[in-house]
C-alpha cells in the first residue's frame, strides 16, 4: 500500500516544474543527512577511506550534497518514468563520443553508479535506437519492482535480466547480434565471483563482469556517465577504450576502477557513496569498516 501511494505521488510530481522537484529533493536530502545517521555514517566512512587527505569539513560538505543528490535523483524518476517524452528528451543532454553508440558493433556500456544512472539509461534508450540489455537487482516489494522494471523499459527496445536468473547466454546473444549491454559492475556484490582490486587505494570486492562480457560478446567498451545539472542531466559518452579487454582479467578490472576514480574526482558528491562499497573484505582481513 505504501509503495502504491509513493508511486502515485511521483506521478503527480511529474507534472511540476523541474525547479520544484529539485527543491523538494533538497529538503528531503537534508532531512536524510540530519536524521538518518546510519546512512550518513556509511557515506562519511566511504569518503574517509577514499579521500583521507581531504579535511573533515570538506568530506562533510560532500556528504550533505551526496544526500541531496540522492533524494533529487530519486524524485527525478517521476518525470523520467512518467513525464511527457518531449520533456524527458529536453532535460537529457547526450554529449561526447555519441557516435560510439551508433551502428551495429557489439557494445558494452560501462555505466558507473553515479546518482544519475537512471537518467543516463533513459537517454540512451530514448535517443539511441538499438536493442539494449541490462542486468538489475529485483526489489523485495513487488509493486516497487514492477514500477522499476516498467520505468527502465519505458523507451526503446530494452530487456532486463535478473542478476541470478542464468541469463548469460541471452545477454551475450544480444551483444553479438549488434545490441548494447548497459552494465553497472562497480558495486559490492559479495565475495562470490569477485576479485579484490584497489578502489582509491582500498581493496574492494569487484565483479570482473565488464571485461568478461566484452570478451564473450566480442564487444567494445564505452563508458557513459551522468552529471546532474540545473536543467536536467548532462550524459557524457566517453570514447571507447582502446585494447580492452586484454587477457588479464584482474588488470582489466583494476583499469576499470582506476578510470572510474578519475571521473569521480570531477564530481565526488554525485557518486553512490550511500552503498557499503568496502563491506566485503579479503580473506584474513577482519577489519570491520562499517
Amino acid at each position: 500500500m505504501l509503495a502504491k501511494f509513493g508511486i502515485g505521488c511521483l506521478r503527480l510530481l511529474a507534472l511540476l516544474p523541474l525547479s520544484c522537484v529539485r527543491g523538494l529533493g533538497s529538503v528531503l536530502g537534508l532531512l536524510l543527512y540530519v536524521f538518518v545517521g546510519s546512512r550518513r555514517r556509511i557515506v562519511m566512512t566511504n569518503l574517509a577511506l577514499c579521500f583521507p587527505d581531504q579535511p573533515l569539513a570538506q568530506r562533510r560538505r560532500w556528504a550533505r550534497a551526496c544526500c541531496v543528490y540522492f533524494a533529487q535523483t530519486l524524485l527525478d524518476r517521476a518525470w523520467l518514468w512518467h513525464g511527457k517524452p518531449d520533456v524527458v528528451s529536453r532535460r537529457l543532454r547526450l554529449t561526447g563520443a555519441v557516435h560510439d553508440l551508433h551502428g551495429d558493433a557489439p557494445t558494452v556500456i560501462f555505466a558507473p553508479h553515479f546518482f544519475g544512472l537512471d537518467a543516463a539509461g533513459a537517454a540512451v534508450s530514448q535517443q539511441i535506437h538499438r536493442p539494449i540489455a541490462s542486468i538489475y537487482m529485483p526489489q523485495r516489494n513487488k509493486v516497487a519492482d514492477d514500477w522499476l522494471r516498467k520505468g527502465r523499459m519505458r523507451f526503446g527496445d530494452v530487456r532486463l535480466f535478473e542478476r541470478k536468473d542464468g541469463s548469460l547466454r541471452s545477454i551475450v546473444a544480444t551483444l553479438r547480434a549488434g545490441g548494447l549491454l548497459y552494465l553497472l559492475p562497480d558495486m559490492n556484490y559479495g565475495r562470490k565471483d569477485s576479485l579484490f582490486v584497489p578502489f582509491f587505494g582500498v581493496n574492494a570486492a569487484t565483479v570482473p563482469s565488464l571485461p568478461r562480457f566484452a570478451r564473450l560478446g566480442k564487444a567494445k567498451v564505452v563508458p557513459v556517465t551522468a552529471r546532474l545539472t540545473e536543467s536536467g542531466y548532462d550524459i557524457e559518452v566517453h570514447p571507447a577504450w582502446v585494447n580492452y579487454p586484454t587477457e588479464d582479467e584482474a588488470a582489466d578490472t583494476d583499469y576499470m576502477n582506476r578510470w572510474l576514480e578519475g571521473v569521480i574526482a570531477t564530481m565526488p558528491a554525485q557518486y553512490y557513496w550511500v552503498h557499503k562499497r568496502f563491506k566485503t573484505r579479503p580473506k584474513g582481513d577482519k577489519k570491520k569498516l562499517y
